[in-house]
């Protein structure tokens, strides 16, 4: 049973958008709308042009502004997730935090602490756990914590999955996701045939 709404935001800490980053997005915003959730993509550069689909997708609210414009006005109620704190988040955290806030691009192997500049603008941090996750995981593994109030330690994970990208070659990605139904990582529409498409360059490529 998902609770009461909530707002997750990603700071976009990169001038550009891949591709592989719009898909992840657009996960996030699908699925924030369906636990009648919102999600804003914050500090979005004026000259970013924004990939078709992310302009039609439901859910997503696209800042210029930065989250402390947007959200420093209640700077207690927004909680960092934030790989460096000390606590892991609780569901109990939703008691006191209204706004979770994602330093994108979380997803950098290996992690170059991109968190750290929110970190710096004293925003309340909680921790996902020691393993890597991608953006959209992050979000999704916050959501599931505090809307469905599943601690952190019983979610279902898989770590460092291997994805067949034709009959003879496999790649490993360095994350942790969310496991599915059939044992496999919870990712994006379209990521699995990105990664495919984008095999020969290497997953330190796309990423």
């Amino acid at each position: 049973m998902t609770s009461s709404s909530k707002t997750y935001i990603v700071e976009h800490l990169d001038p550009d958008l891949e591709s592989w980053s719009s898909l992840e997005y657009a996960s996030i915003a699908k699925e924030s709308h369906a636990a009648n959730s919102k999600f804003y993509l914050s500090s979005v550069p004026k000259s970013l042009v924004l990939p078709e689909n992310l302009k039609a997708v439901e859910g997503l609210t696209v800042e210029t502004r930065s989250v402390e414009e947007i959200f420093g006005w209640s700077k207690e109620r927004v909680c960092l997730l934030d790989p460096s704190a000390k606590e892991e988040l609780r569901p109990e955290d939703g008691e006191w935090a209204d706004v979770f806030l994602f330093g994108g691009i979380l997803g950098d192997d290996p992690p170059r602490d991109r968190t750290s500049e929110l970190r710096a603008k004293g925003f309340q941090g909680r921790r996902l756990g020691p393993v890597q996750m991608t953006t959209d995981t992050a979000v999704r593994v916050t959501r599931m914590i505090i809307q469905d109030k599943t601690p952190l330690e019983k979610i279902p994970y898989i770590d460092h999955p291997e994805l067949k990208v034709d009959a003879h070659e496999s790649t490993v990605m360095p994350f942790r996701y969310v496991k599915d139904e059939k044992g496999g990582p919870v990712m994006p529409e379209g990521m699995i045939d990105l990664i495919k498409k984008d095999s020969e360059r290497g997953i330190e490529d796309l990423f």
